[in-house]
């Protein structure tokens, strides 16, 4: 077997190696262009400003092969529907920039900044809900290891000492976590695998 390729791809392992450009064409054409209803649905309903869904779009595809020309990745939904997340929030962070010469006084430039509109507040609250249903269906030990975690700060190691378990299952839990809110955002409610 090539040692530079595997299973199709370019094998990350292999120094320099880099999927080619008529890989990830194919890529992109058998797993990602299919997406395409899903992404427009998951922009139409994260976006506000509708003319620029088009855009929006062109631009995930962009940092989609980017990204894929460093190596494919695995799960094509997941990366598709992250990558688009991740540009909606640059966008919006970009967004609340106010140019020094609009206001006077700094002070006010502050307030302008630290006080979000009305539609922020609701959006806010309905992300707030559905991040409370999704860690309502996490099981107990993953729901504790998630709040450790990422309310509290703490370390994998810290999480393993205070819940009495392993890093390992630290990581899973963690990992599955993530992967549920991941699929909140995209309105996907899966089976969190509750177990008694």
């Amino acid at each position: 077997m090539d040692e530079k390729r595997e299973n199709g791809r370019e094998n990350p392992d292999v120094q320099g190696a880099f999927p080619r450009k008529r890989d990830v064409a194919n890529w992109f054409i058998r797993e990602v262009l299919p997406l395409e209803a899903i992404l427009m649905q998951f922009l139409h309903h994260n976006w506000r400003n509708q003319s620029d869904i088009a855009d929006l779009r062109q631009d995930v595809y962009t940092r989609v092969c980017d990204a894929a020309r460093r190596q494919l990745p695995e799960h094509a939904k997941r990366f598709v529907l992250t990558t688009a997340r991740n540009l909606l929030i640059n966008r919006m962070r970009d967004e609340h920039v106010v140019p020094i010469e609009a206001v006077a006084d700094i002070d006010a430039l502050g307030v302008a900044i630290d006080q979000p509109g009305p539609e922020q507040i609701i959006m806010a609250r309905d992300d707030l809900r559905r991040l409370q249903r999704v860690l309502d269906r996490l099981s107990p030990r993953c729901r504790e290891a998630m709040i450790l975690a990422h309310i509290e700060g703490l370390s994998g190691q810290e999480i393993a000492a205070r819940m009495n378990i392993g890093q390992a299952t630290v990581s899973e839990h963690l990992a599955n976590g993530i992967r549920a809110l991941t699929d909140m955002m995209f309105g996907e409610m899966p089976d969190l695998g509750r177990k008694a």
